[in-house]
């Protein structure tokens, strides 16, 4: 049983508005302890102004939001010693060392563990000696990365973490949250890469236009929507009328035998297949709903709103 203790970030009816904008309109989050949670939506959804809600940056006009059970606008500096926070846009020291912004955003993360600073330099091949004006923004991405992920935080904020990396250090990356989550670290990555967050979060919550529209592990989110189906069978399957399978073609491929394209709810698949192997299934391959799925669904039929925060 999960228990308030249990959860490090608590948002319940978020509400803030910039004018006449209504950036978080009653959201809703909960990020639980050893936990990577992705924080998905498009840009305008949200996403960051609730980030900056968390970590005491703006202050909300309604509802609550709780880090580490306390008040992130009024206890800020005390929260901000057990978490870590990493910017998609990250601004640096120009006249400093890559290695010199290291410190300084480490100290301010809290107790930095020193061997595995070196480690991370190391693996996100980074030059620490190089001025921080002649870093590319993959560069200046690391620099925020190894500061962050070298400390013993809590807790790691990180919103758009991988902007301007190459595909190899995206690699290195999720590797290095597996890491951490295994050490007992909790993470809430907001990220757009759908791919990246898929590969990584035991939870997801989808927001559209300041309110939470789903949340779960994927496998409760699947539950909701349909699997692909694909199949070749000996003989034409009985499939009309069959309940929850959706959007049937067939065909013949060039051996005569039949060609079977469905959408298939969760609970019928056991009966579709069933009905397959009664045909005498050849070849059979079922995909469950990806997370660029259910993202899609989550907007389906849904104007996205335009909000510059």
């Amino acid at each position: 049983m999960t228990t308030s203790s249990d959860r490090l970030v608590e948002i319940s009816g978020l509400r803030k508005t910039f004018g006449s904008v209504a950036a978080l309109d009653g959201l809703d989050l909960v990020v639980e302890r050893g936990e990577v949670h992705g924080f998905l939506g498009p840009n305008g959804a949200g996403k960051s102004t609730t980030l900056r809600v968390l970590l005491g940056l703006v202050r909300a006009d309604g509802g609550t939001a709780r880090l580490f059970g306390g008040d992130p606008w009024a206890e800020a500096v005390e929260l901000h010693s057990r978490l870590a926070y990493v910017p998609g846009d990250v601004t640096l020291w120009p006249g400093l060392s890559g290695g010199q912004c290291i410190d300084i955003l480490a100290r301010a993360h809290g107790r930095v563990e020193e061997s595995r600073r070196a480690e991370l330099v190391e693996r996100f091949d980074l030059d620490p000696t190089r001025r921080a004006r002649d870093y590319s923004k993959g560069n200046r991405q690391k620099v925020s990365l190894v500061a962050a992920l070298a400390t013993d935080a809590e807790l790691l904020v990180l919103d758009e973490p991988t902007s301007g990396l190459d595909p190899l250090m995206e690699e290195v990356f999720q590797q290095v949250v597996r890491e951490r989550r295994e050490q007992g670290t909790t993470v809430l990555l907001s990220s757009h890469i759908l791919g990246e967050v898929e590969a990584l979060a035991d939870r997801v919550s989808i927001i559209r236009a300041g309110r939470t529209v789903t949340t779960g592990t994927l496998t409760d989110l699947r539950r909701h929507t349909h699997s692909a189906v694909r199949a070749v069978t000996e003989r034409a399957p009985a499939l009309e009328g069959l309940p929850g399978v959706d959007d049937v073609e067939t065909g013949s491929d060039e051996q005569g035998r039949t060609e079977v394209v469905a959408s298939v709810e969760p609970d019928a698949v056991g009966r579709l297949v069933g009905v397959l192997h009664d045909a005498g299934i050849h070849t059979l391959t079922v995909t469950p709903p990806s997370l660029d799925d259910l993202f899609l669904r989550a907007y389906a039929g849904h104007d996205e709103r335009v909000d510059a925060r």
